[in-house]
């Protein structure tokens, strides 16, 4: 990488920052501002250019922060590369957001055709969810799935989906840690 992270991608934390003050993880109180900076982190440790920094920064910021108009404070205040990286993360652009199922799905359809850049944030997103499911789950046991909107089968036929989607162009190492971490899940629920 060579290149400094600069004042756009100081701006991206602050913006982040802002969009998920009072936010935390489903049922716990870590802040939800930690997600991002990992998967952020997840991005930058292999390979990620400043703009796709800053939209791993910004991945959730339209589906939690408020769907089209902030999309568009991004494509202001970020230029449209780090806006379509975004939009290409998002699941939701409505709020409230359409029904579970419907949005996976929908999501799935796309993933196929995602940028390598979008790809590595959505590695990185997923891999820091997977992990945290399951370290919530041994922590709290099967009263975690109160939490979602998706229960233990749905929640692992989404996490493997994605992983088989973005197999098809080629593995990873960053996906084989995901796979592992898909493989961890469901080996924590019971009869997965």
């Amino acid at each position: 990488m060579d290149f400094p992270l600069g004042p756009r991608f100081q701006m991206a934390m602050a913006f982040a920052a802002r969009v998920h003050t009072g936010q935390f993880r489903k049922g716990t109180t870590v802040p939800y501002l930690s997600h991002v900076l990992a998967v952020t982190a997840t991005a930058l440790e292999n390979g990620a250019g400043e703009d796709v920094a800053i939209a791993s920064l910004l991945h959730d910021a339209v589906e939690d922060g408020g769907g089209l108009p902030v999309l568009e404070e991004i494509r202001a205040r970020f230029g449209p590369a780090v806006a379509d990286l975004v939009l290409e993360c998002t699941d939701a652009l409505s709020v409230p957001k359409p029904p579970w199922r419907q949005r996976k799905e929908a999501y799935l359809a796309h993933l196929a055709e995602a940028s390598d850049g979008a790809r590595l944030i959505v590695l990185g997103d997923k891999l820091h969810n997977c992990r945290s499911l399951v370290r919530d789950l041994r922590a709290c046991g099967p009263a975690l799935w109160a939490r979602f909107n998706a229960g233990p089968g749905e929640t692992v036929w989404y996490y493997r989906s994605v992983v088989d989607i973005l197999a098809r162009r080629g593995r990873t190492p960053l996906l084989e840690e995901l796979d592992a971490a898909v493989e961890e899940l469901e080996r924590a629920i019971p009869g997965a």
